[in-house]
């Protein structure tokens, strides 16, 4: 939980609390667009669950990592295939996701679910910055190492559906492995996608070709490096920890575990993640001794960056297999790779670690309340309405805690004159204040925590419904009223300023309605609840009316659905005050008015 929601809910809090015991102390004295750099003129041919579009004009090669001897003068004997001259893009369609990869180093340069938007557009998973995307990229030895860009030819015959394999030789450089001889090698990527998975899976080897001996690939200690980047999607204007994240996880000896950016990670963990908000990137390398890092290295175009490295150690002609998921950051899509049933088989493998939770949270009570604003939501088919109901259904099922703390605040109250009388009288003597104190509210039997204690009890209802309206996966995208609030997951806008603008001072960039819809609902519960003695009370003004104020700067940006509930919970609380003063307040007057006759003892004859 960011900074800004903790002080939210610190202050919250203290003032909740401090609000009663004030009463009590004074009684006894809280993305840039693809690149079209590559691009030509589509022309799909469908074959085998992808399209191949025609190539795209020849660029200038850059510098490769090893040597190509056939580009001398002069020829060798065994000199190696060039390669082709030019890039080709594949795009591959399941049911789920929309990919597109270059045959320039065989990488993915784009990602679209199908079935999430992003504005009027797919979600895009892989972001890109000026230069166009290359995630899934391979470099021959460590971190250090550029990746590689060669053309590599593109293989689509006999292959399973939504499959493709691109591959390319390369010379292997003097010194460049651990035998002193040199010779030739075969690069090839082979992805395969599966209908209904976000999952893929990536296949890598690296095998010496005829008439070259078996090598061990060993390029500065390392076969190569493996990397995805440069950013995790959706679009994002910045990292802030409220609206967008990144996170970096590992799972290691069955614990989750948060990794440091740049640190090299070689403790063997079964999987690695880049965790953002609604959506996560997660690495199932194949080895247990390769070696990981994350990296926040910039790129030009991009705000942040957030780089997955797999350094695979040195080995004989390695054929390596990866899987990889790109999508929703959800329990239910998650869980499918524990229990087997999804479309690689994999099981125990505990991805829904990755969902985790941040700030304070109560994992059962949130799953409840989760239930419940679903089982609306299947009534009502808008999120808006369903946090409304859930925040009714709250409130009545509170409200009998709600009607003893205020009951028991308005009698301390009542009972504050005496109480001031008392500390007047032993103010010399404070054992027998606190004894005298003490017979008093035994006598009127009141307990002094009767008011704070309801109070307390539904804090916890305020963290789940903090984390579930803030962080709930389908509350992304969901609209509530068409042309104010189109997405309950950030704020709304009634007035937008102009791009690059904003308010001097404050910092905003719209001018939101919500944030004052509900600091009107706080002055106005206040000014209901307060008693004729408090208003002449400087502390206590400073609780009911500067406190809202400063609250209203504080929520000014929060999600638009968090802001629904706090909106809609003030005033059915003020609802429920005015209730309790009509309906509940009298007979509790009523009873304490009436005497209390003591029994007449009988004279013994």
């Amino acid at each position: 939980m960011e900074k800004n929601t903790i002080l939210a809910v610190v202050l919250c809090t203290l003032v909740m609390g401090g609000f009663y015991f004030m009463q009590v102390r004074r009684a006894q004295k809280t993305p840039a667009p693809v690149s079209t750099q590559y691009q030509s003129p589509v022309m799909p041919v469908a074959d085998n669950g992808f399209e191949r579009e025609t190539p795209a004009p020849v660029l200038p090669r850059e510098e490769q990592f090893f040597a190509d001897p056939s580009s001398g003068a002069e020829k060798e004997e065994n000199a190696i295939d060039p390669g082709p001259q030019e890039a080709e893009y594949v795009t591959i369609e399941t049911g789920l996701m929309i990919v597109k990869l270059t045959s320039a180093g065989g990488d993915i340069v784009s990602l679209k679910l199908k079935e999430h938007y992003d504005k009027e557009d797919n979600v895009e998973l892989i972001l890109s910055g000026a230069n166009e995307a290359r995630a899934f990229s391979l470099a021959f030895g460590g971190l250090e190492a550029r990746p590689e860009t060669s053309f590599f030819y593109v293989n689509r015959g006999g292959l399973p559906e939504h499959s493709v394999e691109f591959y390319r030789d390369f010379a292997i450089p003097a010194g460049g492995v651990s035998s002193s001889s040199a010779g030739t090698f075969r690069l090839t990527k082979r992805y395969t996608f599966k209908p209904n998975d976000y999952m893929f899976e990536l296949s890598i080897s690296l095998v010496s070709l005829e008439g070259s001996s078996s090598q061990v690939f060993n390029f500065n200690g390392s076969a190569y490096t493996l990397s995805f980047g440069p950013q995790l999607g959706p679009k994002f204007e910045k990292l802030d920890n409220r609206y967008e994240y990144r996170n970096y996880i590992t799972y290691i000896n069955g614990k989750r575990k948060n990794a440091k950016v740049n640190d090299l990670i070689e403790s063997r963990p079964a999987w690695a993640a880049i965790s953002g908000k609604y959506f996560t990137f997660i690495a199932i390398p194949y080895l247990a001794q390769y070696g990981l890092s994350f990296s926040e290295k910039s790129e030009p175009g991009i705000s942040s960056a957030s780089r997955l490295n797999i350094i695979r150690p040195a080995a004989n002609n390695p054929k390596d297999t990866y899987y990889f998921y790109l999508g929703p950051k959800t329990p239910e899509h998650l869980a499918i790779y524990n229990t087997g049933s999804n479309e690689f088989g994999l099981k125990d493998v505990n991805l829904t670690e990755a969902v985790g939770s941040r700030g304070f949270s109560f994992p059962p009570l949130e799953k409840l309340l989760k239930w419940l604003l679903l089982l609306f939501y299947n009534l009502v088919h808008n999120y808006g309405v369903a946090i409304i109901l859930l925040t009714l259904l709250v409130k009545i099922l509170f409200f009998p805690l709600t009607k003893k703390g205020s009951l028991a605040t308005l009698r301390m109250q009542a009972l504050a004159p005496k109480i001031k009388e008392l500390q007047e009288k032993y103010k010399d003597n404070k054992q027998k204040q606190q004894v005298e104190m003490a017979n008093f509210y035994k006598q009127e039997g009141y307990n002094p925590l009767s008011g704070c204690l309801p109070m307390l009890l539904q804090i916890p209802i305020f963290f789940a419904m903090y984390s579930l309206f803030n962080n709930h996966f389908e509350l992304r995208g969901a609209m509530f009223i068409p042309g104010w609030i189109p997405d309950l997951s950030h704020p709304e806008a009634i007035v937008t300023f102009p791009e690059g603008f904003k308010l001097p001072i404050l910092g905003w960039t719209a001018l939101r309605l919500l944030p004052f819809i509900y600091v009107g609902s706080q002055l106005l519960y206040g000014k209901v609840t307060q008693t004729p003695g408090q208003q002449s009370n400087s502390q206590t003004k400073m609780m009911l009316y500067v406190m809202p104020i400063a609250f209203f700067f504080i929520l000014y940006n929060m999600p638009s659905g968090l802001l629904i509930y706090w909106i809609f919970s003030n005033i059915l609380t003020l609802v429920q005050q005015l209730i309790i003063n009509k309906y509940f307040l009298p007979k509790q007057q009523v009873q304490e008015s009436k005497p209390v006759i003591a029994p007449v003892k009988k004279k013994k004859r």
